[in-house]
């Protein structure tokens, strides 16, 4: 059987190329920003607004780079968010996977009641004081669990996943493997996480990406500066302009002006340095994401 052609007309080609300019140029303008920092952090802070756009590093230094490395606050918050992110991710994507796989069997008696309790979650919650008091009275307060376990369930993302589950873990297989005497944990660990590699993986990236990003739990539940993650020591730099003890030191002995320049390039430093780790992770997954949200977002 002949293969049908498709014949470009002159107003697709247009089209075409219209299409590549203007998605070319959305991509430079949302791109620019992260390139601009990568440049200033790598730049003589004096040049970094000599010109109006900053396409590559002038003046090249690592300053920023070097004071990171001998600022213990930096380090410590790195070393803390990448235990926060790991473990809370990792029992999240727990949770989540033990509440998505009973909603998403048939046989489970008030599936309906429990899915619509779990859904009003989304829309009302107590608040940030009976919040507080509960992980208060829990004594988890200013302790590594008050970062993992209040936002250790999200409904959203097990609904999500509840909603792969079904349509993706045929009824068939699982009346074959009871016939074979698996029970549900069985059937959980050997049949359908190694079916759901693609949905686990974007539950993770959510998780992941958002507890890396938080701060403002850190800011009201943490009072020991030694369990501050990196995105509250990034805030204090930014916005408060506090850059720790060894890093005070060492502005104090420097002129004024050169104290200016090193604390902006130093946050252009700590922003890269907070950042990367992210767009290192999301290539890793990239190929998982597409299936797993469109397969899991077709039905409610």
């Amino acid at each position: 059987m002949e293969k049908m052609r498709y014949i470009s007309t002159k107003s697709d080609k247009v089209f075409d190329v219209v299409n590549v300019v203007i998605i070319t140029l959305l991509t430079l303008i949302l791109l620019y920003p992260i390139v601009f920092v990568v440049n200033a952090s790598f730049s003589n802070p004096n040049k970094i607004y000599e010109v109006p756009l900053l396409l590559w590093p002038r003046g090249f230094n690592v300053n920023g780079y070097t004071e990171i490395l001998k600022n213990k606050d930096i380090l410590v918050g790195f070393k803390n968010a990448v235990i926060y992110t790991g473990l809370g991710t990792l029992v999240s994507v727990l949770v989540t996977t033990l509440g998505a796989y009973p909603l998403s069997r048939k046989d489970l008696r008030g599936r309906s009641m429990l899915t619509l309790f779990f859904t009003i979650t989304m829309f009302f919650g107590g608040g940030l004081i009976p919040t507080y008091l509960v992980n208060q009275r829990l004594g988890i307060i200013n302790t590594l669990w008050v970062m993992i376990l209040p936002g250790a369930v999200g409904v959203y993302n097990m609904i999500l996943m509840r909603t792969y589950f079904q349509q993706n873990i045929p009824s068939e297989l699982v009346e074959s493997a009871y016939m074979d005497g698996a029970n549900d944990l069985q059937l959980l660990y050997k049949i359908v996480l190694p079916l759901s590699t693609p949905i686990i993986v974007v539950i993770a990236m959510f998780n992941g990406v958002g507890r890396w990003n938080s701060y403002f739990d850190a800011m009201i539940y943490l009072r020991d500066r030694a369990r501050f993650p990196l995105q509250l020591i990034l805030r204090e730099i930014l916005i408060q302009g506090q850059f720790g003890d060894d890093v005070n030191q060492t502005l104090v002995g420097s002129a004024q002006a050169e104290l200016m320049m090193l604390k902006l390039t130093l946050k252009y430093s700590v922003v890269i340095v907070s950042t990367l780790p992210v767009l290192l992770f999301y290539p890793i997954v990239a190929k998982y994401f597409e299936k797993g949200i469109l397969v899991g977002a077709i039905k409610g």
